[in-house]
């Protein structure tokens, strides 16, 4: 027979006759006893020695195993102090006051020995898996606290990383109502140098830290492209290509990406793998826009696709994303709000500036007092002009590092080159290492931008501007720029930048030359930018407004302009 663990037993009986014969029995069994002659005493020795298993006489003077037993059990807390019932009464009414007490069961007299041992062994071992599991939920309650911290610290870097963002501006509504500190759900907003402006929803793998490994280098690469003006695409391409190497198996970004372009009145959406987004005009219409592509981090580069809806915006119009959580979320039946009741509230809000809120109310409404399994994120972002929205240099990121002041350098693109890359984006990064010049990126961004145009579009490749005075003209234009991009070969474009400082500001002199054969530059000297029709020949005119000492050469292949900045302009 095993060997039983030696247990420190307290017996409390007024009678001393059975007193001693239960001590005897106990005793033999190979434990410690401890014996009190009242209720009082009891409670007294109890706690001097702590013992493990008590047995308790009913009626006692004093004070009765009743209130005892009441004691005892508020002074060992969350500890098991099983209490066994000695008692000659055979009603179950008293039976029911024992337990109702604290007491855990009755051993009737006269005592049997196999009995009281066969009670003490079974609550000895109760009270050791109650042990256990006191000892296991302490070590879970301690785990727990210790992945809280780690999430509030990632999710302090991750604020970090994306403080640089607009999410404040005034065309921008958002949702983020998490499971958990930090969660898989991401919204990311960056105003680009050229003015327009990207914007992300992204839903990853499940929940916790883990849905979130992927949310800081996402949120990197987000703004650091975004803030050099790169194009959505090479965004998407560069975050696909990240997760695709970061994150393992099965974990993957299902994400909605839109470029809305507030000069041209144009908006542009890549979809993987979220729900249906709508669009949702001015006029009353509702475009729904489905999911194109496969999530974010799932396919190789050389697989990954970056095709785009393309819709022309007029003010007023707004796009909706949201995350699988508003379409999944589920009322105490067990029943998804999904689409049906999503369009229905759609359809049912005829004041658009309250339909955001109205989404929020239709699905917190619904889950009523259900649990909510999945986190709830959406965003709505509105077309309005530029200088309503509520934007300065604020949000633009800071470099802490010490960058050169006084410095020039020449950069050639050829045929091949100019076919496929965009070089503003390299410029501008290059540009941007000057302390305190970032403030400034969109105006340089923009001078970049129109003299790169002319120098390719027509000095290069000989486009007519004044194609662009009606919209069968774009058309024709951008017809006849695919065709002769298409077609270069030896034609190259050079950027020659030059920053000098300047008290304590600069002068960036930005020259750019082609290989075109130039072209009459004289009419721009009578030009001012309100004497133009549409968009024709407003480049020059609009550097003019910015720059100082705009020049051409003699042939008009080339010419410079210089950019005067100061800290506080």
């Amino acid at each position: 027979m095993q060997q039983q663990e030696a247990l420190k037993i307290l017996i409390a009986d007024d009678n001393d006759s059975d007193r001693m014969i239960l001590q005897t029995i106990v005793r033999r069994q190979g434990h410690h006893v401890i014996t009190a002659v009242d209720g009082q005493d009891a409670v007294e020795l109890f706690i001097k020695e702590s013992p493990q298993i008590v047995l308790l006489d009913a009626l006692m003077p004093r004070k009765d195993g009743f209130e005892a037993a009441k004691e005892i059990k508020e002074l060992a807390g969350e500890e098991l102090v099983p209490i066994i019932f000695l008692t000659s009464l055979t009603d179950a009414e008293s039976l029911v006051k024992c337990l109702d007490a604290g007491g855990d069961d009755f051993l009737s007299k006269p005592y049997n020995r196999i009995i009281l041992q066969a009670k003490i062994n079974a609550f000895n071992r109760m009270r050791l898996m109650h042990q256990t599991l006191q000892e296991q939920r302490d070590q879970i309650a301690e785990n727990n606290e210790h992945l809280l911290q780690e999430q509030e610290v990632a999710k302090t870097v991750f604020d970090n990383v994306a403080h640089m963002g607009c999410m404040h501006a005034k065309n921008i509504k958002h949702l983020l109502s998490p499971l958990s500190v930090f969660n898989g759900d991401v919204l990311l907003a960056c105003q680009k140098p050229s003015g327009s402006m990207h914007v992300l929803l992204g839903d990853f793998t499940g929940h916790g830290l883990p849905a979130a490994i992927g949310a800081m280098p996402l949120a990197e690469i987000f703004y650091g492209m975004s803030n050099k003006g790169f194009a959505m695409t090479d965004v998407l391409r560069e975050m696909n290509q990240k997760l695709k190497q970061i994150l393992p198996t099965g974990f993957f970004c299902c994400a909605c990406m839109i470029d809305i372009d507030f000069n041209a009145d144009e908006m542009q959406v890549w979809i993987g793998g979220l729900p249906d987004c709508l669009l949702v005009r001015n006029n009353g219409e509702v475009v729904k826009v489905k999911s194109n592509h496969l999530p974010l981090g799932v396919l190789a580069s050389e697989r990954f696709g970056v095709e785009t809806y393309k819709f022309d915006m007029s003010s007023g119009d707004r796009f909706y994303m949201w995350s699988d959580g508003i379409i999944e979320s589920r009322n105490v039946e067990g029943e998804m709000f999904g689409e049906e009741r999503l369009n229905a509230v759609v359809q049912g809000c005829k004041n658009r500036d309250r339909l955001f809120s109205a989404i929020h109310q239709g699905v917190v409404s619904f889950i009523g007092e259900g649990e909510r399994d999945d986190d709830l994120t959406m965003v709505e972002v509105q077309m309005m002009p530029q200088n309503e929205l509520g934007l300065d240099e604020a949000h633009l990121s800071a470099s802490a590092l010490v960058g050169p002041k006084d410095w020039s350098f020449c950069y050639e693109l050829r045929g091949q080159t100019l076919k496929e890359f965009n070089p503003l984006p390299l410029m501008l990064h290059m540009t941007m290492e000057v302390p305190g010049l970032r403030p400034h990126s969109g105006s340089i961004y923009t001078v970049f931008a129109e003299l790169f145009s002319n120098a390719l579009e027509h000095g290069v490749m000989g486009l007519d501007s004044s194609l662009k005075r009606s919209p069968e003209g774009f058309a024709r234009y951008y017809a006849e720029r695919a065709a002769k991009l298409d077609k270069l070969d030896k034609d190259w474009v050079r950027f020659y930048l030059d920053h000098k400082p300047e008290g304590v500001g600069g002068v960036i002199t930005i020259r750019i030359e082609d290989s075109g054969p130039g072209f009459d530059h004289t009419i721009y000297a009578r030009k001012k930018l309100a004497d133009n029709d549409g968009y024709s020949g407003r480049g020059i005119p609009l550097l003019m407004t910015m720059c100082k000492n705009v020049a051409f050469n003699d042939s008009g292949n080339s010419v410079s302009a210089e950019y005067h900045w100061h800290p506080e302009n």
